[in-house]
């Protein structure tokens, strides 16, 4: 793949959530959305495969959300990976690497979709995964976060993974 391919696609329906502070699913004029809250960090984690024909040059996280009333301020998204692999991770535990921030300035009109991103590097800055191999990414908006200015749930609605 070439830098700024596409390589996955996660819907609010692929959420496979935590056990505890989970992105609530909710439905915005018929778009799937997971709502996070904004005074309680809450994450969202999505399982999938890095494609074979992944060329090493790290990754970029867009996350495509809309505020349930905001309109100024804004937020904080953390997001990390978790890498399954083979023979790598026990799934009877959790080992998230450390997590990439993005603060965005939320759109100036309630029901617009912004966009947030987060870069990763090859490497242990994405956990170390692999092409061909299995992983775990958690999404968590940063609520409790000073720069966290915006009121009200993000509504998270896409979140694309591209190579950078």
């Amino acid at each position: 793949m070439a830098s700024g391919d596409t390589l996955l696609i996660f819907t609010p329906l692929h959420n496979q959530p935590p056990t505890s502070n989970f992105a609530t699913l909710d439905v915005r004029n018929q778009h799937p959305v997971l709502d996070f809250d904004d005074t309680t960090d809450e994450s969202a984690i999505f399982g999938g495969i890095l494609p074979r024909n992944y060329d090493g040059g790290g990754i970029t996280i867009y996350l495509h959300y809309a505020m349930s009333s905001a309109t100024s301020g804004n937020i904080v998204w953390h997001a990390t990976f978790e890498r399954i692999g083979d023979e790598v991770q026990d799934i009877d535990s959790d080992d998230f690497a450390e997590a990439n921030t993005d603060t965005d300035a939320v759109p100036s009109v309630s029901g617009k979709v912004g966009v947030a991103s987060i870069t990763f590097t090859d490497g242990a800055d994405m956990d170390s995964i692999a092409a061909g191999e299995a992983f775990r990414l958690k999404a968590t908006r940063d609520a409790d976060n000073a720069s966290d200015t915006t009121a009200g749930d993000a509504e998270l609605l896409r979140i694309e993974i591209k190579e950078t």
